[in-house]
């Protein structure tokens, strides 16, 4: 089995860890998760984030294949198209985001968007291929969180999306629409169903509550035996009470509403105005 070189970038104004997984044969490589700047109070983007992900690329002499996103995030906007524009590659994510693409059409009535999934250049489903050089990779739907969320396989690296957190942290929300905390758990049993050996790579890290350091590498073996959300003989029935309860007590993330506006478009701004602008909707009370 091929272990890909993996590198993180962890951005701490999102607490999002975007990974670059390059093929050691080959020189090709894949980009999971990249995050745009954004100044909410300024409504500004720029590109310091993905810049850092780029230089690493550029330097390391690799070629990038794809930009994979594990679900529509929101909790950061993402930079792929900087990436694609920049070094190429195709921007893909789950066929199911189409689910997601017609919910959030309605609630910020979006008269551009097709729910086709056609702003991506690829929509994966459960048990596809992806080839990166010479390193085979397999893709795993794993839903809960949302219901496109991925999991993305390659050699002895898995890349969780939101599914899960560091053991110590625990597991995803499942109350944004389309959420199930049911359906999260099993989701999670497939990915502890994996060799223990394999690493496992978090999407996100808020530091767990005696934990000093940022941490997003962990393996199945000690998720399946220390994640403090799924203990041993943790039920169905007793994780979907737990998670729901908890879910009722969490806010919205702080940048939910410009993330799906771009996010839905594949990482795109909204059309400009008549005055050449694009502008970002806030949809009142409807959260």
């Amino acid at each position: 089995m091929v272990a890909p070189n993996v590198t993180a970038f962890f951005d701490e104004a999102t607490f999002t860890v975007t990974y670059v997984v390059a093929d050691p044969a080959s020189k090709h490589c894949a980009v999971v998760d990249p995050v745009l700047d954004y100044d909410a109070a300024a409504g500004r983007t720029s590109t310091g984030s993905v810049d850092a992900v780029i230089e690493y690329i550029r330097n390391d002499d690799l070629t990038l294949d794809w930009i994979l996103e594990t679900h529509v995030h929101a909790d950061h906007l993402t930079a792929a198209p900087v990436l694609r524009e920049r070094l190429g590659g195709k921007i893909a994510i789950g066929a199911f985001t189409t689910d997601v693409q017609a919910v959030f059409k309605k609630v910020f009535n979006l008269k551009d968007i097709d729910a086709d999934g056609s702003q991506f250049d690829h929509l994966f489903s459960d048990g596809d291929a992806i080839q990166v050089g010479e390193l085979t990779g397999s893709v795993m739907h794993t839903p809960g969180h949302t219901p496109a969320c991925l999991t993305y396989v390659f050699g002895d690296a898995v890349f969780v999306g939101d599914t899960l957190f560091m053991p110590d942290y625990g597991t995803a929300r499942c109350d944004f629409p389309g959420g199930d905390a049911g359906i999260l758990f099993d989701s999670i049993q497939k990915i502890l169903e994996l060799p223990p050996e394999k690493r496992l790579f978090m999407c996100h890290d808020y530091k767990a509550p005696g934990r000093d350091e940022f941490a997003w590498e962990t393996t199945v073996a000690e998720q399946r035996e220390n994640n403090v959300h799924l203990q041993a003989g943790t039920t169905k029935e007793k994780f979907i009470a737990f998670r729901n309860g908890r879910d009722e007590t969490l806010g919205m993330p702080k940048l939910i509403l410009p993330s799906l506006q771009v996010n839905l478009r594949a990482g795109d701004a909204p059309p400009p105005e008549d005055n050449g602008v694009s502008y970002l909707k806030i949809p009142l009370n409807q959260f």
